[in-house]
């Protein structure tokens, strides 16, 4: 019972990464190591925030209870480096603009799968007992998937130096809105004491907000070119 609930957790954390990869055409392009040097510059960039966080944002030590809102705020200014390294990421690579997003958003939402969920799920998913936060975390990285790909067409958008002033204004909202989703949807939760799946349903609809509008945005402005 145990491998197969674990069997049902892996299957639905990695299997929608590999049907995007070899439906979205990256296999077709051999973006294999695209993909691993994406994922490599996310553990960079992982890294150097770590190290940031470490030496400017020490642990909030307020009373029990009590949101530190500057505090959080600051720290997920930090995920700026998340654009930058995606934008890296993607002029590293020649190609259409489809592709070097894919690329970039592929390789950097596995990397985020790998380090941030493999172990909680080969350790805790084959537990004796039965618990749905494993579900709820296979979930949420197809979740990251999606945010990842709108965030990689965002920052493709914002980077071009023919984008209409009439788009300067809603990719820049969406770009903020990328950088500081973590840090709404915990200011909801502190606010409405949102349990585990209602979270779970604020960030999915938050992200399939931001993702429509990105590929909106994005198709108007392939098309208008």
């Amino acid at each position: 019972m145990t491998l197969f609930h674990f069997g049902n957790c892996f299957a639905l954390a990695y299997f929608p990464y590999f049907i995007t990869y070899k439906c979205s055409g990256l296999s077709e392009y051999n973006a294999f190591w695209r993909c691993v040097q994406a994922g490599a510059t996310y553990l960079f960039v992982q890294l150097c925030k770590m190290l940031f966080l470490a030496t400017f944002f020490p642990t909030w030590e307020g009373g029990a209870g009590v949101y530190d809102f500057v505090g959080e705020f600051m720290k997920s200014t930090v995920d700026l480096a998340d654009l930058l390294g995606l934008h890296l990421v993607m002029s590293r690579n020649a190609g259409k603009g489809e592709y070097k997003i894919m690329v970039a958003a592929m390789g950097w939402a596995t990397a985020e799968l790998v380090m941030s969920r493999f172990l909680p799920l080969w350790v805790g998913a084959r537990g004796i007992e039965f618990d749905w936060k494993y579900i709820q975390m296979s979930f949420d990285s197809n979740i990251s998937l999606v945010h990842y790909i709108a965030m990689a067409a965002v920052v493709w958008m914002f980077t071009r130096y023919d984008l209409p002033k009439s788009f300067r204004l809603p990719v820049t909202v969406l770009l903020a809105l990328c950088v500081y989703k973590a840090f709404l949807i915990e200011l909801f939760v502190h606010v409405f004491l949102l349990g585990s799946w209602t979270v779970l349903l604020v960030k999915a609809v938050l992200t399939g907000a931001i993702s429509l509008c990105s590929l909106f945005l994005f198709v108007t402005l392939v098309h208008s070119n």
